[in-house]
């Protein structure tokens, strides 16, 4: 491998694991157990019902695989422990919520347009930018990691930013920061930006969050094969209680994951546009691949680079193959691409191609993306080295799993 900044971890971090590692002769290895998670959370809470809805086998087979299969260090346990605590607490919350106020989840669900593309295709620029609109109704980082109110009185008509949740959401900053600085070249954390819906699919143990971040293959495989069903349906109900507290227009999401269900957004979501980032498949992969790893070294020191490329190559050309499955299934008007290269050379031309779905851009709202772009400028926390050599990969190891759709990406834009 070329990048060996992969393990060049702070001291701190790399002392706080040898030490704690050192202690677990006197108990003190975090238990990771379905049934020590749900009492740690009720007692957090205050509160007992889960709702009718809630699926205990997700729960049980990501805890089997992150014990057999993720070796995980004691931070890695440690922050395990503390995101399952904090998923369930959310859906013991949003129970109490929903009862206390039914007129939630009554509403409709606002309008969509949700971003899809591949990881490290300039989705997190593009969620961002059309965040800046104030039409749009996106999901901050302080706010996708705790949905719902940490306190049970909560106030919608004064209390939308949530010190508590903001601080911890900074707090959550500042510990990447610690544990990894090098991860803000490949993507730039801000608990006032927003974040991946993603995150709400955790709250029913039914994403790809997992396995982007540990070795769960067990899991992952029997994840891609299970109904994702319940995960929308109640991340919609989370979207409602957040749009009941902050009502506009329409809904901006973005996570990769959803290419790979996009007839389950079209089930469970209203009315929806897609926006699909394209990028160079020989740079989008490895980008995201060094991303993956320095995830993965957040949570152990057993990641191998060549174990992430295989999982994760396959799995790219896997989530591809859905979305176009269903987007050439007669599904093409609800789409609208964009190329990488183009968004960073000229995002108001791109802008304005999105835009033409709802009219155009007005100049006060054109003001404001190019005073954004001046704010946030491309590369502006370094610039992120990868290659395909750095994870043993070939060109020809990308084509294997991504034919049908570099044959797309040619038609459309006669580039790869």
């Amino acid at each position: 491998m070329k990048n060996r900044n992969f393990s060049k971890r702070p001291l701190l971090f790399r002392f706080v694991n040898s030490a704690w590692n050192n202690t677990y002769f006197l108990g003190t290895r975090i238990k990771l157990e379905k049934d020590d998670l749900i009492r740690r959370a009720k007692r957090h809470t205050g509160l007992n019902d889960l709702g009718k809805d809630f699926w205990d086998e997700p729960v049980d087979r990501m805890l089997k695989s992150i014990n057999e299969e993720a070796n995980l260090h004691p931070v890695g346990r440690f922050i395990t422990r503390e995101r399952l605590v904090s998923l369930i607490s959310i859906r013991l919350r949003a129970e109490y919520y929903f009862k206390k106020y039914p007129e939630i989840l009554e509403q409709e669900l606002y309008p969509a347009w949700i971003i899809v593309g591949l990881q490290r295709t300039g989705t997190t620029k593009l969620h961002r930018l059309l965040a800046v609109d104030p039409i749009h109704r996106v999901i901050p980082s302080w706010e996708v990691i705790n949905p719902m109110p940490l306190g049970l009185d909560f106030n919608p008509a004064s209390d939308y930013t949530d010190r508590k949740r903001l601080k911890i959401a900074k707090t959550s900053v500042q510990a990447v920061k610690l544990m990894s600085p090098g991860f803000f070249a490949i993507h730039p954390i801000d608990a006032m930006q927003p974040e991946e819906d993603i995150l709400l699919l955790d709250v029913s143990f039914l994403s790809t969050t997992t396995e982007a971040m540990m070795n769960v293959p067990s899991y992952a495989a029997w994840l891609e094969q299970t109904d994702q069903s319940p995960a929308y349906e109640y991340a919609v109900k989370l979207l409602k209680f957040m749009q009941w507290v902050k009502p506009v227009r329409r809904w901006v999401l973005k996570t990769p994951h959803h290419l790979e269900f996009p007839y389950l957004i079209a089930k469970y979501f209203s009315e929806v546009k897609f926006i699909w980032p394209h990028r160079n498949i020989y740079e989008s992969v490895p980008s995201y691949l060094s991303m993956l790893t320095y995830n993965y070294l957040m949570f152990s020191d057993d990641v191998d680079e060549k174990r992430i490329a295989e999982h994760w190559v396959r799995k790219t050309g896997y989530m591809l193959e859905q979305a176009l499955n269903y987007r050439l299934r007669d599904h093409n008007k609800q789409f609208v691409d964009i190329y990488y290269k183009d968004l960073v050379s000229d995002s108001m031309h791109e802008l304005n191609r999105i835009y033409s779905m709802d009219g155009g851009i007005n100049d006060s709202l054109a003001l404001k993306f190019r005073k954004h772009e001046e704010e946030h400028p491309h590369q502006k926390h370094g610039v992120h080295h990868y290659s395909l050599e750095d994870f043993g990969l070939t060109e020809t190891d990308i084509d294997r799993h991504t034919t049908r759709y570099q044959a797309f990406i040619r038609e459309h834009y006669g580039r790869k």
